[in-house]
């Protein structure tokens, strides 16, 4: 009994600081819109400002609680200014720009922060003190329990009183309420815009470098807080209600409980596959979250609002190629053909990878194009692709150009189970549950050590014979994935496209004329699953092993900013953005120690001077002069 209780505490503790992250987060997106990737960059930021604050206030290394507290506070408003400095420099400057542009700057700030964070603070992880007066442990039914735990379970209910007097009880919360209501009726009334932004990134910010800081008696500073953390975040706020600052507190306060029953039942076979219980923990707030946008579309307290900005200021417009641009094509086509007579082994493996990578990005772009459906998650096919051709070569002994063909198969099936869940939900929340579905995906693969290798994942998956050679791989590749690219293409300009374009722009006006939009939806899924599922056999055999990553969230992102990159409103925007990130992170990679940091400045210079993405901005110049 006592375990059960000592769990519960945990997930309070757990939930106070859930909830402080994803308050800013809501905050942030319910004025501006901006899905601010880089909020758990501003965690991460928190706790190791803490780290080096309270050292620099302790007198002699005599830790007060001045020091400690000092510090703690320190950091959260040091956070707050550099929420308020990436707003002034990078996302007022992207305002303009289409809204998921936006998303993409933010990953960039992500990548230059992470390189500062490990310039700064060096590779290892720091543990800080503990806090003076709670350091110790109080008896709960026989067993100890840390005091400063249950100080940041009171907390959390402290944060939102705060906000809700805050939100209610001021000018500043009155004219917030008021954009958030209707941003556009807020500007037309004088509202300065600016300053609420600007301000509300501080804030939003503020909670977020808070939420770290007061973790660092509880956990190391680590590199790889910021991802963790703002997958979380995301799936607080979605479950909760975007937007929804008490939907956020009751969201943190359900997901912290159902990981803490998880550990508290204690290890328990599951469904066949080896999972324990507490294993779930990796992956419990996916199944949760799945669980509510499936029952409850808009999250436990949101409203249907909430929906992901298009890709564009108008709807990508896709248009036939010029002959000139189909000519470009033949000439690119053409050239690499030609490249094996004159290309070194590595350049050959560079450009495998970044047909690959153009090929699955041109499948998620088919979602976002002319679907107009963003998703979170499509390395979910990516991923269950390569496993589905490895295990086929390995385990069932299949000859590799028949597991080739297994890879988009099982994808096809896994799209044909997301998609019918997911076309039922629209803008973020639609995006938000390919995420979970990925994340399962992912849990799955990662813990079923018996047959799919786990965290080790599986090795020897290597090409036929008569396909050994870097150079008859890279034909095969240049073959299967340009004819894949080719019939997207025709697929997009085919009556099936243009049906799925008139579901885009107007549904309701697509159900009028007989267009059934879910099942069309649907299909659209089952075709870039497909392709995604394609593109991730294709890599399997290319690397020879095959690992958890391709599955990972990070994966995921990096399709997104290929898309992104390139533009959204032509279908050659995923090619060249994917060729574009691709050569980028392997060049930079490979000869700057801190890679990361200079990718995050190209691509934030790249969305300020390209705010539709490389070619979209061309495209959409061209239709200007038009």
């Amino acid at each position: 009994m006592s375990s059960f209780v000592l769990q519960f505490l945990n997930g309070l503790t757990s939930a106070s600081t859930l909830f402080m992250v994803a308050a800013g987060l809501s905050l942030i997106f319910g004025i501006t819109r901006v899905l601010n990737f880089a909020h758990g960059s501003m965690y991460m930021l928190g706790i190791y400002l803490a780290y080096s604050a309270i050292g620099a206030f302790s007198v002699g290394g005599v830790l007060t609680p001045v020091a400690f507290w000092g510090g703690i506070l320190c950091a959260a408003v040091l956070v707050g200014m550099v929420g308020a400095l990436v707003e002034l420099t990078v996302l007022r400057r992207v305002y303009r720009s289409p809204e998921l542009f936006q998303l993409l700057a933010t990953f960039g700030v992500v990548l230059l922060t992470k390189d500062l964070v490990l310039w700064f603070w060096g590779p290892e992880d720091l543990l800080g003190p503990r806090a003076p007066g709670l350091g110790g442990a109080v008896e709960i039914l026989g067993s100890p329990f840390p005091e400063y735990d249950l100080f940041l379970i009171v907390v959390g209910p402290l944060i939102l009183g705060l906000l809700w007097l805050l939100l209610h009880s001021t000018r500043w919360g009155l004219l917030i309420r008021a954009a958030t209501q209707d941003r556009e009726m807020a500007a037309a009334l004088g509202i300065n815009q600016k300053l609420l932004f600007t301000s509300t990134f501080a804030l939003g910010a503020f909670l977020a470098g808070l939420g770290g800081a007061l973790q660092i008696p509880r956990e190391p500073a680590q590199h790889f807080l910021d991802f963790t953390v703002i997958v979380d975040a995301f799936v607080v706020v979605v479950v909760g209600g975007m937007g929804s600052i008490p939907g956020a507190f009751l969201a943190a306060l359900l997901i912290g409980e159902v990981k803490a029953l998880c550990i508290g039942i204690g290890e328990i076979g599951a469904f066949g596959f080896g999972i324990s219980l507490p294993k779930l923990t990796l992956v419990v707030e996916s199944l949760v979250m799945a669980a509510v946008l499936i029952f409850r579309p808009w999250g436990l307290m949101g409203r249907a609002l909430a929906v992901l900005p298009d890709a564009g200021e108008a709807r990508p417009l896709l248009a036939r190629n010029t002959a000139a641009t189909r000519m470009a094509g033949v000439a690119i086509v053409a050239a690499l053909a030609i490249t094996p007579a004159f290309a070194n082994q590595y350049s050959l493996v560079l450009l495998v990878d970044i047909l690959i990578f153009a090929l699955f990005a041109a499948s998620l772009h088919f979602l976002m194009g002319p679907s107009g459906m963003a998703s979170f998650g499509h390395a979910a096919y990516f991923g269950l692709g390569a496993y589905a051709a490895a295990l086929a070569f390995k385990q069932a002994g299949l000859p590799m150009e028949i597991s080739i063909l297994v890879g988009p198969l099982v994808a096809v099936l896994a799209a044909l189970s997301f998609g019918w869940f997911c076309v039922r939900l629209s803008g973020v929340y639609l995006a938000m549950l390919t995420l979970a579905f990925a994340q399962i995906t992912w849990s799955v693969i990662y813990q079923w050590d018996g047959f799919t290798g786990g965290s080790n994942g599986l090795v020897g998956v290597w090409p036929a014979p008569w396909l050994s050679g870097r150079i008859s791989y890279f034909y095969l590749v240049l073959l299967l994935c340009g004819g894949a690219v080719l019939i997207l293409r025709r697929i997009i300009f085919s009556p099936f496209g243009y049906a799925l374009r008139a579901c885009r722009d107007s549904p309701m006006r697509a159900a009028a004329i007989g267009i059934n939009v879910s099942r069309f939806q649907w299909m659209a899924f089952l075709v870039a699953g497909g392709f995604a599922g394609l593109a991730g056999a294709l890599f399997a055999f290319s690397k020879g092993s095959i690992s958890p990553e391709v599955l990972a969230i990070g994966q995921s992102v990096d399709g997104l900013v290929m898309v992104l990159l390139g533009g959204v409103q032509t279908i050659s925007g995923p090619l060249v953005g994917a060729a574009v990130f691709t050569w980028l992170q392997e060049l930079v990679a490979r000869h700057i120690d801190y890679w990361r940091a200079l990718l995050g400045m190209i691509i934030i210079v790249i969305v300020v001077a390209f705010p539709h993405g490389i070619v979209g901005q061309l495209f959409s110049r061209n239709r200007a002069k038009e």
